[in-house]
């Protein structure tokens, strides 16, 4: 060998060794063991231990603390405290032997914990989910009044849900029904673990010596508590040892034994939304029709987030070591791992069933637990639980590593933004690696830190990938820009957007779909089934299908039998809407009514003509608020305030909901949903440099000038031309309009009311945030306030919901509230906004009207609504949270106690916008308006009144037309 090759493998191995030292340096073999700071073969995370006030950061304060033995319990009833209503002491509660305290789904409750010996222990509780609004349990721990890291903020404690009818149903039609999802409360201990699925062990608390105090503040949802423990979790031992102990004990494979499990039997789940579905993409999947709808699967995209669960029970003939075989498709994660765990009865077998990874692969696959080699698991004779839970794995360190370099590349974005603005001259040399002496260096080390991430991925799995790709695009111009600082500023446009594609990433590899047709528990001799179809089974699949598509009714949902009653409804939104709606009216509005609805998904743009062809519907849902008044003055919408009930029925709503629907002395068409703007703020940006939630209009304009001494901005709605026929007037002139005590339309809605002083002095503020302050005309308002360079703004409260979901690497970074208001002469500050509805409307010619008004009544009921809300939260996550118009339904849908009270408050300013004839010129022309002025640089007063003249002329042509009063 050459000097020159020794020297080269010299400085390899060299190189290897320092990397590993550094590894035993930071993490100790005496530190408690986390999967979230663990090294992955060659990968090491980047955790939060930098980060002040992370779990890390927690623990390296006490990596030398005993782990004590000995177990405390703390009864849930001896409480040393209370904060707030609904705390109460319940003698055997729910088949309980013993008391328990119940405790509400807002304020605290504390007890005195006596500790012998100071060390870090685990915690876990014994409880039961009382009644609330079908979401999880939400707490935050606090020992001795402070909070110990922040995941203790986010504790989460599952409810239980099931199939509602033991056997799948069938509708009239031969397709099988999904089952309706329903809860089945029984006690639990969960211990405290980290939400997020980062932590693959349960949290690790340190206690002082002697009396500690131990509280547990609710976020959401109210739980009976019998126990709360301290104590340390057991070790799980490895397969050889555990294979050691079977030979120890003599125990011998099962013979002539097998079991299949259909996985849509699942007897538990954590979550709604883990409901049974229908699989079409082979011939091959139990059960199976040709054309027919058949639940034949559970599981899928809805099956993805960590600590989700299905639990299944398998009744054993004999004792014996058994294989476990899942028949299962992972087609959603290419070049990633799906990754579960398996408990057997509450406990881990052995602990490589911690992590059991699922490869990509577009076609079913029979996976047997431990491969060629079949892990055996020891089974005694009866019944028993298998529960699969959705696990990070080893993709857990990857996430917080990838997580950690967005906190930092955006702090940084923002440093750049600072001196730039986010339009830098390409001119001009900036200096910033001179201004910001960390940024180069910062580049540098994100760089090696996502090229390890991408190198690890394409090692584990042999592939490369989206998912990798997506971090070498970020590698190389961080790479670029620590190699030539003056270009920074050049590519801050692709800088933000790479960094976003970031956040995008953690979000599609955080999830974790699976999706299974059956289990296989055998005996180890056992023949498993073919997992997929052969290729005549294919042909004769395709060939069925087609045939099919000439003599199924796809449009129809579920029963389309007719009773002596019948109706005809239409909906415009999607399936699974459809599916939901359908079976509620099934299960409750058909039985108790004896009025058969024959539901149909439409286009939205269908109704109009069907209705003048007299082939329209009784009922139409989910349509928008133009549409009832415009039908109303063609005599094709029916007038609701006939029924001798409406007063009862319009006391759902606020009054602003009903506004739109209004026309002449009648009212046409009931609120389905309400949605207002709410103000969204991020926490840690304000406070970083300086500013708190404004109050009113003036703590606006006062921030403003050190936001963008910052290059930061405010945001403000601003409506979409695309389509400007069909603009409704822009939510931010609205909100100021309403707070200055002004209004659209004057003279009993004759004329348009915008040319009076109050709407033209709002109109010139409005107009000046753009052409004085440079407010954007286009904005991203989500993604720019993930980067937080648009760190407060005003949106749709709808946006909560998006946030929650999308957004995860700001999760507990931001809040949201009530507008910004106008002071008002006697000191009240006015909150008033506009609000957007759809609705639910009678056709004039329904033929049945009695009983078409019945099915509004139900289906604008607080118990549907909630329950449609929760249905579809079920179905759809957190994304698709319903806004119901309801009053009282939205108290009950399963937002957090602070949330809910901050939407509460801000509707009771809520204000509708009337709908007149010729109304749809208003926003249009006050859109055409403000484009003059910020475009053109036209005089505010001047513009908005040569636009007030068309608005007029549309209005007394509408009138004309429709032969009403001038």
């Amino acid at each position: 060998m050459s000097n020159k090759r020794r020297k080269r493998y010299g400085i390899a191995i060299l190189v290897v060794l320092v990397f590993f030292l550094s590894i035993w340096a930071f993490y100790p073999s005496g530190q408690p063991n986390n999967g979230r700071a663990q090294a992955m073969g060659g990968f090491q995370a980047i955790t939060d231990s930098d980060n002040k006030g992370g779990y890390n950061d927690y623990l390296k304060g006490y990596m030398d603390d005993d782990r004590p033995s000995k177990i405390i319990r703390i009864e849930g009833e001896s409480f040393a405290d209370t904060v707030g209503e609904g705390f109460e002491v319940a003698d055997r509660p729910e088949g309980l032997e013993g008391k328990a305290v119940i405790t509400p789904d807002a304020g605290s409750i504390s007890w005195d914990v006596p500790v012998d010996q100071a060390g870090l222990y685990n915690l876990r509780i014994h409880y039961y989910p009382i009644e609330g609004k079908s979401s999880a349990i939400e707490r935050k721990l606090f020992i001795n009044g402070a909070l110990p890291f922040t995941g203790a903020e986010d504790l989460l404690f599952d409810r239980l849900w099931g199939n509602r009818d033991a056997a799948i149903k069938r509708d009239d039609r031969g397709n099988d029904l999904r089952p309706r999802q329903v809860e089945k409360p029984a006690w639990q201990l969960k211990p405290f673990m980290d939400s997020e699925g980062y932590y693959e062990e349960p949290y690790l608390f340190h206690f002082d010596q002697g009396m500690q105090k131990l509280t547990l503040a609710a976020s959401r949802e109210p739980m009976a508590i019998d126990y709360i423990e301290l104590y340390q979790e057991k070790t799980v031992k490895s397969y050889e040892d555990v294979k050691k102990e079977y030979e120890a004990e003599g125990l011998k494979p099962a013979k002539n034994q097998s079991l299949l499990i259909q996985a849509e039997d699942a007897a538990l789940k954590s979550s709604p939304t883990l409901y049974p579905l229908s699989d079409k993409s082979s011939p091959a999947v139990m059960p199976y029709h040709v054309s027919k709808i058949r639940i034949n699967a559970i599981g899928g995209v809805n099956w993805k987030l960590p600590g989700q669960w299905l639990e299944w029970e398998v009744d054993v003939k004999e004792d014996g070591l058994y294989q476990i075989a899942l028949k299962r498709k992972q087609d959603q994660l290419r070049g990633v791992y799906s990754t579960r765990s398996l408990m057997i009865d509450g406990e881990y077998p052995f602990k490589e069933m911690k992590q059991i990874p699922f490869n990509f692969g577009m076609d079913w696959k029979m996976d047997v637990m431990g491969g060629t080699e079949p892990y055996l698991f020891h089974l005694t004779k009866g019944k028993h639980t298998l529960r699969l839970s959705v696990s990070l794995g080893e993709i857990a360190p990857l996430l917080q590593t990838i997580e950690s370099s967005v906190l930092q590349l955006n702090e940084i974005y923002r440093k750049i933004l600072i001196i730039t603005s986010n339009s830098p001259d390409p001119y001009r040399d900036y200096q910033l690696e001179k201004r910001i002496p960390e940024m180069t260096e910062v580049f540098k080390t994100q760089a090696a830190t996502i090229k390890s991430v991408a190198d690890y991925l394409e090692q584990s799995t042999g592939e490369q990938s989206d998912k990798v790709a997506v971090l070498h695009t970020m590698v190389n111009q961080l790479e670029e820009m620590a190699a030539k600082p003056e270009t920074v500023a050049k590519r801050l446009t692709a800088f933000k957007t790479n960094v976003g594609g970031l956040g995008t990433w953690i979000l599609n590899v955080r999830v974790q779909p699976l999706t299974l047709d059956y289990l296989i528990v055998s005996s180890p001799d056992a023949e498993l089934p073919r997992a997929r179809a052969t290729f005549g089974q294919k042909v004769k699949h395709e060939l069925g299908g087609l045939l099919a598509s000439y003599t199924e009714d796809y449009d129809s949902i579920g029963n389309t039998k007719q009773s002596d009653k019948s109706i005809t409804v239409w909906i415009t939104t999607g399936r699974d809407q459809a599916q939901v709606l359908k079976s509620l009216i099934d299960e409750s509005f058909t039985p108790e009514s004896n009025i058969s609805v024959k539901l149909r998904l439409v286009p939205g743009n269908i109704l109009l003509p069907a209705t003048l062809a007299d082939e329209g519907p009784d009922v139409a849902m989910q349509i928008g608020e133009d549409v009832p008044v415009n039908y109303a003055m063609r005599k094709a919408a029916a007038d609701l305030t006939g029924f001798s009930d409406f007063k009862e029925v319009a006391s759902r709503f606020n009054e602003s909901a009903l506004v739109p629907y209004e026309f002449g002395s009648g009212i046409y068409a009931l609120p389905e949903q309400q949605t207002f703007p709410m103000l969204f703020y991020r926490k840690d940006v304000l406070e970083e440099i300086g500013l708190k939630p404004p109050q009113t209009w003036q703590d606006v304009y006062n921030m403003i000038s050190v936001l963008q001494k910052h290059n930061m901005e405010f945001f403000l709605p601003i409506d979409d031309v695309t389509n400007n026929a069909t603009l409704i007037p822009n939510a931010t002139y609205s909100m100021m309009l309403y707070q200055n005590n002004g209004k659209f339309y004057t003279d009993d809605d004759k004329k348009s009311a915008l040319d009076s002083d109050i709407s033209m002095e709002v109109f010139k503020k409005w107009t000046q945030f753009y052409t004085n302050y440079k407010f954007p005309l286009k904005a991203d308002f989500p993604n720019r306030f993930r980067t937080g360079e648009m760190p407060i703004g005003i949106a749709d409260y709808t946006t909560y919901n998006n946030l929650t979901v999308m957004a995860p690497e700001i999760k507990g970074l931001w809040d949201f509230t009530v507008v910004p208001g106008t002071e008002m002469p006697g000191g009240e500050v006015n909150h008033a906004v506009a609000s957007h509805t759809t609705a639910v409307m009678m056709l004039e010619n329904a033929k049945d009207k009695d009983a078409s008004w019945a099915f509004m009544k139900w289906w604008t009921s607080k118990d549907t609504q909630i329950a449609f809300g929760r249905e579809m939260e079920g179905l759809l996550g957190e994304a698709a949270r319903y806004p119901t118009a309801n009053i009282e339904a939205l108290e009950e849908l399963p937002w957090p106690v602070k949330d809910y009270q901050n939407l509460d408050t801000q509707w009771q300013w809520v204000k509708g916008i009337p709908q007149i004839p010729g109304g749809y010129f208003t926003g249009r022309h006050l859109d055409n308006a403000f484009r003059k002025v910020v475009n053109g640089n036209e005089n505010p007063r001047e513009a908005l009144s040569d636009y007030i003249l068309y608005i007029n002329d549309e209005i007394a042509i509408k009138r004309k037309e429709f032969k009403l009063p001038n």
